[in-house]
């Protein structure tokens, strides 16, 4: 029996976000498949609270939540790279950006390329100024927490990777380095720094094409 497993599917940035740690960390795990529209009873069982992925399963104990994972490997395994900062702004920083970008960043960015009709034109503003606020926040920056990632770096991962396929796929012009060069050089900076622990992007780009020409069917 594995020591660590993951609850998740392939295709989520909330869990690449936990696998990308653990390979980061050096960590081995198993990574166990769920489908999200008929989740197994272990997954119910060990996240009876929000009922959803990514799970962590560590020496048959349960932790949910990404954000929660993901400081709990950082805490758990201190071989490797640090995911927090030592300093308490730094990581009260870190832990705030974090928060932000998974609140605010996939459901503004994801309404902004997938809601069409009237809102659609107030959603993309709504996308421009939060795409503009990172890009003000990361100028002069490597990284979120300056010349080393940090729990906000992964918790970027959507934009850094899932945003640019998902705007390629639907169409819509939302980022370019002319508007947010210092969020662009970010994102470069995160893929060609996890380049080989990201998913193959010709894989997820299938994925994502599907899941929006299902979409698209299911409104007309």
């Amino acid at each position: 029996m594995a020591e660590v497993k993951v609850f998740g599917a392939w295709g989520s940035p909330f869990t690449h976000r936990v696998e990308l740690a653990l390979k980061l960390k050096g960590v081995e795990y198993e990574f166990i498949e769920e489908d999200v529209r008929n989740k197994s009873p272990q997954l119910l069982q060990y996240n009876p609270v929000y009922k959803k992925i990514p799970v962590l399963l560590h020496n048959g104990k349960p932790i949910a939540e990404s954000l929660v994972i993901l400081e709990y490997i950082d805490d758990t395994w201190e071989h490797g790279p640090s995911i927090m900062p030592k300093n308490p702004y730094d990581r009260a920083m870190a832990r705030f950006w974090a928060k932000f970008l998974d609140e605010k960043g996939v459901s503004t960015l994801w309404k902004a390329c997938w809601i069409p009709g009237e809102e659609h034109v107030k959603d993309k503003e709504e996308a421009q100024e939060f795409l503009q606020l990172l890009d003000n926040e990361l100028k002069g920056k490597k990284f979120f927490g300056g010349d080393s990632f940090t729990l906000a770096d992964i918790a970027g991962n959507f934009i850094a990777f899932w945003f640019g396929i998902i705007i390629e796929v639907v169409g819509v012009e939302l980022m370019n380095n002319d508007k947010f060069p210092n969020l662009c050089a970010w994102i470069d900076e995160f893929n060609s720094s996890f380049k080989e622990h990201l998913p193959d992007r010709d894989q997820l780009t299938e994925v994502i094409r599907g899941r929006f020409l299902e979409a698209s069917a299911a409104k007309s």
